[in-house]
């Protein structure tokens, strides 16, 4: 019998943490639970670490073994016959409970914030390396812009992303790529140079437009003497025609037609594990062990030659499962057995079942949130749709992937329009994003959206996952579809509001590397309608309230606040009006504006 739950979500248990001391931890919980998992580094806590209190309270030993580590973590989660509770988190150290974020650094994934940086369009650190291709063929938004590793080094001298409060940074892929240009597959079949990167002519060699490998080692080093890890972006789903793999093996590659004939190009869905994604990238065919041994050897390369901290995946959806689990038992025994831990995070656009599906022990440590960010970027950027919408994404993304993921949240990426092109009120969400870009120059007509884009990344910045800044959305660079949205980066001569976004952009980072509650907190959303939202986290006492308004007027919005909430010593961190009387809250909210209340 198949038993459908109409359980209302105040009829789940939900667990809070409330206090603790050297050897134990005390969390509070609403509802009864008939099933509690309570775990210290995977392991199942005995009965014995556990113990009841009145009042719907549970004491849990740490473990004598936890002051042994330098870092580990007890979890919680639990059920009733209605459902599942949501879970907890709480990082120790040497055994303690850490409860100020000054003792967190770059490898704990929870307090990551993550800058996607597109190499070739960032900075030109290096002048005698900037070679676009001489094709008339090829536009210049299709061409190299001179982008470089050296680049990159200069912006972390320069401490430009210890100011944003960045501790991780994706660079695009740096393999050599083709010297020439190539015509996209489908119309209306332009020219393209391999700028991005996404065109490996080589497994083990940097393209000589982005620099050397004393130049990517020299970066690296930059970036730990900063805290800063660096994720490189490994492209495994193909190689291009020209790699040497199609000249010595190319069996490994899957055939470009169906065996009726038709074009296996572009096939997303039907045929995603042999699809070729154009006509000169052949689609590697991980049913043969040879290449699954081959690649993984290719992805460890990166790694140990130059102490990179880990991978951003291109297109995880379209490689198999046994490249993903070898890899990952490679870097295991190589990299984490020898105390460098590795970073995974992938890119699926799909259900997020199918998302959901390669995230585990053996498989990456966490995906995009593409399905956030879609429900997300209406709501956030027009005055349509509901910001009930946004709350509901939100929960159903903390109920696949859980309270404490490593989920990566987006301001946007180079595969879609920027977020204020929509926001701005340049494009519509109805066009052809693409040809947009190609047909006029996309501006910010209204400046409200840079207002929206804001509360975008408030939004990002405050949710458990990680924080995601595309290059450029720290300021709301506009753009279409690629390669309007992977426009060359400006850090001089910003406008007025491009300079609110950037001081915004900085706030936001300080508040989230410097808060508990935002790192490590429990989630529960308080308020939610057509133009408000209102959601909590807490961590011990520490408290953050994220409250939105969407509309063009200002808003007054009342809320209780649960019983287990510390409203003790709240401030407004963008000094809106409020007031709390007992269990209520009032607070009121400018037009297209955020606030976050803290202690």
């Amino acid at each position: 019998m198949l038993r459908i739950s109409t359980a209302k979500e105040d009829e789940l248990p939900y667990f809070y943490t409330t206090s603790f001391n050297e050897k134990e931890i005390e969390v509070g919980y609403l509802n009864e639970t008939d099933r509690l998992y309570v775990l210290w580094e995977n392991y199942l806590l005995p009965e014995g670490f556990l113990k009841a209190k009145p009042g719907n309270k549970l004491m849990i030993t740490i473990p004598s073994d936890a002051g042994k580590y330098e870092r580990s973590a007890i979890r919680l989660i639990s059920c009733n016959d209605k459902g599942i509770s949501n879970d907890l988190m709480i990082p120790l150290v040497k055994g303690k409970v850490i409860d100020d974020a000054s003792v967190l650094n770059r490898h704990d994934y929870n307090s990551m914030v993550l800058y996607f940086i597109m190499v070739d369009r960032f900075f030109d650190g290096d002048l005698s390396n900037t070679k676009p291709i001489d094709d008339p063929d090829i536009l210049p938004p299709a061409n190299y812009h001179g982008g470089d590793i050296k680049g990159i080094t200069k912006k972390l001298r320069d401490g430009y992303f210890q100011q944003l409060g960045i501790n991780t940074i994706w660079i695009s892929p740096i393999n050599q790529n083709p010297e020439i240009g190539y015509v996209e597959y489908p119309a209306p079949n332009r020219k393209y140079s391999g700028y991005h990167g996404y065109w490996p002519i080589s497994s083990s060699k940097i393209d000589h437009r982005f620099g050397k490998d004393k130049d990517l080692r020299e970066m690296v080093e930059e970036a730990h003497r900063r805290g800063i890890s660096v994720l490189i972006d490994f492209v495994s789903n193909h190689i291009h025609q020209e790699h040497p793999i199609m000249k010595t093996n190319p069996e490994w590659t899957s055939s470009m037609y169906l065996p009726d004939g038709t074009v296996n190009i572009r096939i997303w869905e039907e045929h995603r594990l042999t699809t070729w994604f154009d006509s000169f990238m052949p689609d590697l065919d991980y049913s043969k062990p040879e290449v699954v041994e081959a690649m993984t050897d290719s992805a460890l390369y990166w790694l140990k030659k130059f102490n990179l901290d880990g991978f951003r995946h291109d297109a995880t959806k379209h490689v198999s499962e046994d490249f993903w689990r070898a890899l990952t038992l490679k870097i295991k025994k190589q990299r984490i057995a020898d105390g460098k831990p590795t970073f995974q995070i992938g890119e699926t656009f799909g259900s997020r079942e199918l998302i959901d599906s390669y995230i585990g022990a053996g498989m990456v440590d966490g995906q995009f949130d593409f399905n956030l960010y879609f429900d997300s970027r209406t709501p956030f950027a027009t005055d349509r749709e509901s910001m009930e919408n946004v709350a509901n994404s939100l929960k159903e993304s903390l109920r696949f992937y859980g309270h404490h993921n490593l989920m990566g949240n987006i301001t946007g990426n180079h595969d879609m329009p920027r977020f204020i092109s929509y926001a701005g009120g340049a494009m519509k969400f109805d066009e052809d994003d693409r040809e947009a870009g190609w047909q006029r120059k996309i501006e910010v007509i209204d400046t409200n959206g840079y207002h929206r884009l804001m509360m975008l990344k408030a939004f990002l910045f405050t949710i458990p996952g990680i924080p995601v800044v595309y290059y450029g959305d720290e300021i709301g660079m506009p753009g279409a579809n690629d390669p309007d949205s992977r426009r060359m980066m400006r850090f001089d001569s910003l406008k007025t509001f491009e300079q609110q976004v950037l001081d915004n952009t900085i706030d936001l980072g300080k508040l989230r590397r410097s808060n508990m509650a935002l790192n490590y907190g429990n989630t529960k959303v308080l308020h939610a309608s057509k133009d408000l939202m209102v959601f909590s986290r807490s961590y011990f006492g520490k408290t953050a309230i994220v409250a939105f308004n969407r509309s063009l007027e200002p808003q007054q919005i009342n809320f209780s606040k649960p019983n287990f909430l510390n409203v003790n010593g709240l401030k407004a961190f963008r000094n809106s009006e409020f007031s709390i009387i007992g269990d209520d809250i009032t607070m009121t909210l400018k037009p297209i504006s955020y606030e976050i209340l803290i202690n």
